[in-house]
């Protein structure tokens, strides 16, 4: 996922260092072209490839384009997550069909993915794979409990792939926490997000989020 926030970041901090990249999103195209828009602007190399990482087709068509498009797959980034936001104390809030939406992108997706480029990773010589996990695996923090039990599940899914993947792929996760923009705004409801935002500014080293 790169139409947006830290997905689209990715895509332009890989573009400024040479990268060519696939920019994908499952829903809104008009963001992800934005996004590749962005790169040639910099000067860089950028397709859009639609799909949804639900999908095992979906992943298997994005990793076959990016083949397609460049040649080459050195590096995936699996950015594309979603959630669903409703307080850890509301048990009743939260439904299985909640789990499975959740992990069937957050997990499943992750894993299909991967998959899907595998063999270009290993013919690469230098292959990684970054998972962009969350804090809430850790925790047991975040939007919800299904969110942060998707998350401890992707982060035991890293440990796993990178044993069986390596030494031929390098497999990583990260574990960022609370990060500025509009998803988490509107997630959590602007007084919450603020004053949430505000704390940690507060509270952290540097002062920012």
């Amino acid at each position: 996922g790169s139409g947006s926030g830290v997905g689209r970041a990715v895509a332009l901090a890989f573009a400024a260092r040479g990268a060519a990249v696939v920019v994908n999103a499952a829903r809104s195209r008009d963001a992800a072209e934005e996004t590749a828009g962005m790169v040639r602007a910099a000067g860089g190399r950028a397709v859009v490839v639609m799909g949804d990482i639900a999908s095992d087709e979906d992943c298997r068509r994005i990793a076959a384009g990016a083949e397609e498009a460049f040649g080459r797959i050195d590096r995936l980034i699996n950015n594309a997550g979603t959630t669903r936001f409703c307080d850890h104390a509301d048990l009743d809030g939260l439904e299985a069909q909640d789990f499975l939406d959740l992990y069937a992108v957050n997990v499943v997706g992750a894993f299909q993915m991967t998959r899907a480029c595998a063999p270009a990773l290993k013919q690469s010589g230098s292959g990684a794979v970054v998972n962009v996990s969350s804090i809430a695996g850790i925790a047991g923090v975040g939007s919800s409990v299904a969110y942060a039990a998707s998350k401890g599940a992707l982060n035991t899914m890293t440990l796993s792939l990178a044993r069986v993947l390596g030494p031929e792929i390098r497999v990583n996760a990260v574990c960022p926490g609370f990060i500025e923009g509009r998803w988490l705004r509107e997630g959590m409801g602007a007084d919450r997000y603020d004053a949430q935002k505000a704390k940690l500014e507060k509270t952290t080293p540097l002062r920012r989020v």
